[in-house]
Parts: C-alpha cells; structure tokens; sequence
C-alpha cells in the first residue's frame, strides 16, 4: 500500500500555492476594475471594494476615448488580416516548396524577431514622412505587420509542414495546382495555426505604443493605448476614467483570447510538435 496522506498533503501543498499566486496575477485586474467604479480622487479608498461605485469614468471613458478604440480596433483587424495574407502563402511556399535560400530566409525572419522595435520606427518614420502615411490608419497597419508577419510565417510554416505527406501527394496526384492545392488542403488543415497567428497579430497591434507614438502627431489617427494618456497629468489624475479606458481596453483582448483559446492551445501544440519533428530528422517535405 502506498501511503494517502503525504500525496493528499502535497495536493493540498500544490493547491494552496497555486491559489496564491492566481491571487497574485488577478491583483492588478481587481485593482483596475475596483478604481474605475472609485471617485476620481483617490482609487485606494473604501478598502477593497467601492463603498458607492460609479460609472462616471466610463461614461467619460466612453465618450472621450472611443474614438481611439475605434482606431486600434480598426487597425489590429487589419494587422491580423495583412499579416494572414502574407504570411500564408509564404509559409505554404517555404514548407512545400523546392525554394533556394529557403534556410536564409527563415534566417532572417528570426533575424527579423531580435531588431529593437525603436530601430524599426526610427526608420519608418523617415519612410512614412516621405510617403505620406504618417498620421493613417494604413501606416499602423504596415508597422504592426512587422511584428505580425514573421511570427505568423513561424507558425504556420510549422502546421503546413504537420500536414501529413500523402494528403498532399493525393491532391497533387488528382491535379491539383499550387493554388487549388493551397486553397482546398493547406488552409483548411491549417485552421488552428491561421486562428492562432492571427490572434497574436491582433495582440501586437492592439497594445503597440511605440509605432502609434512614433508615427502619429495628432488626435485623427490616435489608438487607446495612446489616448489614456491624455488622463495622466502632471497635477492631476482622473482615476476612474483612466481605470474605466483601461478595463474597456482589456475587454476586445481577453474575449478575443477567451473565444479562440481552443484553437490557439492546438495551434501552438502543433507548432511544438512540428518543431521538435523537424529537430530529430523528419522526412522531406514532397517536391
């Protein structure tokens, strides 16, 4: 017989210790959600919860700062959907695809991954000054991308090379092209990956700061992350409004996270087994 109690106690242990440190993580969520329902004067008063809560500072949030969560929402649906566009037929191209200096491509993807943001808008704003795209929603749309697009080509050129080899001999061998065979095999077993990149994209756009600060000079084209600052000032602080946009902010994130969680575990499952398969000596792709 092996001895119950010390497992029970460790269960217990391992419990208790996993309680604390979820208490942990959702400190800072209770503390934003309880500050904006507080007065603008003080959010650490009444104790833990709102003695009389208040929805002025989402009144306020909602109709000083909607507009700028019009603007991220706008451009982190377009990041999500330029970085799909690219980065699907590349990945299908590099796994399937007999292409020279494939290696050195996905070198400087990852290459890509490692220059400092700052670099990368340094750059763009000298480009986008000469081309007329500060200040719009397409030049957001083009910088996020950036971070978008290599993270998505690692992704899926994953889940394509998972696809088992004689699903796409099969294709092949009834006629089907490169387009036909992208469209009607790849994409469609590739589902969890497109989710999930497209996710991720949405998420590096929707909580940029550096580009929007760097490429935007005025209120037109100005996103959330961005106009929460206009309650921060030097002598004064709107709490409320500023925990309201907050919360407000986080909202479209975690119901996006919630809704896609299924397909994103899959997604980064596959990826992890397609990366270890291809470690250990997997066969070639078909040519």
């Amino acid at each position: 017989m092996f001895p119950v109690r010390p497992r029970r106690r460790r269960g217990r242990a391992t419990t208790l210790v996993a309680v604390v440190l979820l208490a942990l993580t959702l400190s800072p969520v209770h503390w934003m959600v309880t500050a904006s329902l507080r007065p603008a004067e003080g959010p650490w008063r009444d104790g833990w919860f709102p003695a009389d809560p208040s929805a002025a500072g989402y009144a306020a949030a909602l109709h000083e700062q909607g507009g700028h969560l019009v603007t991220s929402l706008v451009v982190s649906l377009g990041t999500a959907l330029l970085s799909l566009a690219l980065a699907a037929p590349a990945a299908h191209a590099l796994a399937l695809r007999p292409i020279r200096g494939a290696g050195a491509f996905l070198f400087g993807v990852l290459l890509l991954q490692a220059v400092p943001g700052v670099t990368v808008a340094n750059a763009l704003h000298g480009a986008y000054a000469d081309a007329g795209l500060l200040d719009s929603h397409l030049g957001l749309v083009l910088a996020d991308s950036t971070a978008g697009v290599p993270f998505a080509i690692l992704v899926l050129r994953s889940a394509v090379r998972a696809i088992p080899r004689e699903v796409v001999e099969a294709a092949l061998l009834d006629g089907a092209g490169a387009v036909r065979l992208f469209r009607s095999v790849v994409l469609p077993l590739s589902r969890n990956a497109l989710i999930t990149s497209g996710v991720f994209a949405f998420l590096f756009a929707w909580g940029d700061t550096l580009f929007a600060l760097t490429l935007t000079t005025s209120d037109a084209v100005r996103p959330v992350t961005l106009g929460v600052y206009d309650y921060l000032g030097a002598h004064s602080t709107r709490w409320d409004a500023t925990m309201a946009t907050a919360v407000l902010a986080s909202l479209p994130a975690a119901v996006l996270l919630v809704v896609a969680q299924r397909h994103v575990t899959d997604g980064a499952a596959r990826s992890v087994r397609s990366g270890r398969s291809t470690t250990h000596g997997s066969p070639s792709p078909p040519r």
